[in-house]
């Protein structure tokens, strides 16, 4: 029998927390499995019978090599989720697709490079590449660092990136965001994180914001919305194996995480076994 890949980074490999859990569940139920590192050139990945993308979170300064790879991936074997929907849900321009077809998406400004660096909100606000993962290169600003603000959007402008700039939701300083986890397009559960963009905020080893989690259960209303996101997904949710939802409250949509989310795995339990038979499902289709 091929094993399963699970995709990592080099960099990611020793700090995501749901790798050991997932080998093992895939373990418990006969499917071999190993991590693998998604730009290492000695890996032929004919060898699997399954690539999932899981924690390659250095992909964002080499985006357009990493779908590249994608494709080239699933042209030997399977690879979860798709191809077309890491191209599509890695650039965060998505938003305005899922806004246009009636999502609650928050209020996003959208600058370009060379575009003027114009902020057109009141109150505190946050800016953020469009191209980004792990809130790295996103700060939270008041009217009174307009100066900074402007300067971190013409640093994004600099190297090229699209910039987003949204109003800062000050209900996730209490509430937090809740961020609700589907298994092959079925709710599997969700988890409360505190707020991210502090003037403290501490990054691990470069790659992503350190968060504070909790088990949550959400609410109907974060239900039916986070329904919703992902029946607006091009090609159906029934193609995609895993996905997180983000809201904040209201709810409103903050981001839709296809490529390669976290999925707290220890914080609800059996989900990692939930997936490990999902993937079993997945590999027994013709």
């Amino acid at each position: 029998m091929k094993p399963v890949a699970l995709v990592t980074a080099a960099a990611a490999r020793a700090l995501d927390e749901d790798l050991p859990p997932l080998l093992l569940a895939l373990e418990t139920i006969d499917l071999p499995a190993e991590a693998v590192v998604w730009d290492d050139p000695a890996v032929d990945w004919s060898r699997y019978a399954i690539a999932i993308v899981r924690s390659t979170w250095d992909y964002v300064p080499r985006r357009d090599a990493f779908v590249a790879w994608a494709e080239r991936v699933a042209s030997v074997t399977r690879l979860a989720n798709s191809p077309a929907i890491l191209r599509w849900n890695t650039d965060k321009r998505y938003l305005r697709e899922l806004a246009a077809g009636g999502a609650p998406v928050v209020t996003t400004h959208w600058i370009e490079p060379g575009d003027p660096a114009r902020v057109p909100f009141d109150g505190a606000f946050v800016v953020k590449p469009a191209i980004s993962a792990g809130s790295k290169d996103t700060a939270r600003y008041g009217t009174s660092e307009m100066d900074a603000a402007v300067a971190h959007i013409r640093r994004l402008q600099a190297d090229r990136r699209t910039v987003m700039v949204q109003p800062y939701l000050s209900g996730v300083d209490e509430h937090g965001e809740t961020g609700m986890v589907f298994l092959a397009g079925e709710y599997s559960h969700a988890i409360r994180k505190g707020a991210i963009l502090r003037p403290d905020v501490q990054y691990v080893d470069g790659l992503f914001a350190k968060e504070d989690l909790a088990r949550r259960e959400p609410s109907a209303a974060e239900r039916a919305a986070a329904e919703k996101v992902l029946d607006l997904v091009p090609g159906g949710r029934e193609q995609l194996l895993y996905a997180r939802v983000d809201l904040a409250p209201g709810p409103v949509l903050l981001e839709l995480e296809l490529a390669e989310p976290s999925l707290f795995f220890a914080l609800s339990d059996g989900a990692e076994h939930r997936l490990a038979r999902a993937i079993s499902a997945w590999l027994r289709r013709t």
